[in-house]
């Protein structure tokens, strides 16, 4: 079984421009996991409207790669989104710590939850969910894509997990820089999200530069299969109560948070769309 590991092609000097030639070009790696330092550079350039349409073609080629069946009746349902978003013009990813009412509590996650009978649609209910937990307005999000197959959690719901990239304001107040498609898009204000007490502790931004740190990442298998990366993500969670940073990660690492589980594998999946792990 193949492990997975960063890619350690050369990249050029912007995201955009890494990204094209990640997703178009196949990369020969060597063993090991320390990234080209061109890559981590790249990956610290904040996201553009380029490079939102280079993820967006990278999501629809690989849905290639997997069959997405008809959602069966018969189970239950949950959708996520995975929030790609600029903070302090770092690209990233937004994720939250489950409040103690939440199932796996103190864990880390993305927002979404159960489809209800009032959701029109999987993404209406990952849309619904997110601005319920962390108060992003569905019109500030730009939809990019899904990664998939769909996995079941250990709760038994068919999770459906929806790429997006969350901007600073609404739709109607936006003013994106006209003509120029490599100008960085607003960052998100980390202060202006609105928490739900109950189900959320903390929300926090995991840079991708920081998700090909090899310091940070820990190679397991989901459910004891599928290679993927674990991510450890403690020193950035602000402003959540020591009990809830003191829970054991996925490997046993005492006093460490992790990117595990069907969050980790989802966030993997869409590193590997991007060819950013291989």
């Amino acid at each position: 079984m193949d492990v997975p590991r960063p890619c350690r092609a050369r990249a050029p000097g912007s995201l955009a421009g890494m990204l094209r030639t990640f997703t178009t070009t196949a990369t020969n790696t060597s063993s090991g996991i320390l990234p080209h330092p061109n890559l981590t550079a790249a990956l610290s350039s904040p996201f553009t409207r380029s490079s939102l349409t280079t993820i967006r073609t990278a999501l629809t080629r690989s849905a290639q790669d997997y069959t997405l069946a008809a959602a069966d009746s018969k189970e239950k349902h949950a959708a996520v989104l995975i929030p790609l978003c600029n903070v302090n013009d770092k690209p990233g990813i937004l994720l939250e710590l489950r409040g103690k009412l939440r199932t796996h509590s103190g864990e880390v996650s993305f927002p979404g939850g159960r489809v209800d009978r009032t959701d029109k649609t999987f993404l209406a209910a990952a849309l619904r969910e997110t601005q319920e937990e962390v108060g992003i307005l569905p019109d500030q999000v730009e939809i990019l894509g899904q990664v998939g197959p769909p996995q079941l959690s250990l709760g038994g719901l068919r999770v459906w997990p929806y790429v997006g990239f969350i901007h600073a304001t609404p739709r109607s107040t936006r003013r994106d820089p006209e003509g120029d498609l490599e100008a960085p898009l607003l960052s998100l204000s980390m202060d202006s999200l609105v928490l739900s007490p109950l189900e959320v502790a903390a929300a926090f931004q995991l840079p991708l530069a920081a998700a090909v740190a090899p310091a940070r990442l820990q190679v397991d298998y989901f459910r004891g299969g599928r290679p993927y990366y674990a991510i450890e993500v403690s020193d950035l969670i602000q402003g959540a109560p020591q009990s809830e940073l003191s829970r054991t990660g996925g490997h046993g690492r005492a006093k460490k948070v992790e990117v595990w589980g069907l969050t980790g594998l989802y966030l993997f999946l869409l590193m590997k769309a991007l060819r950013i792990y291989e």
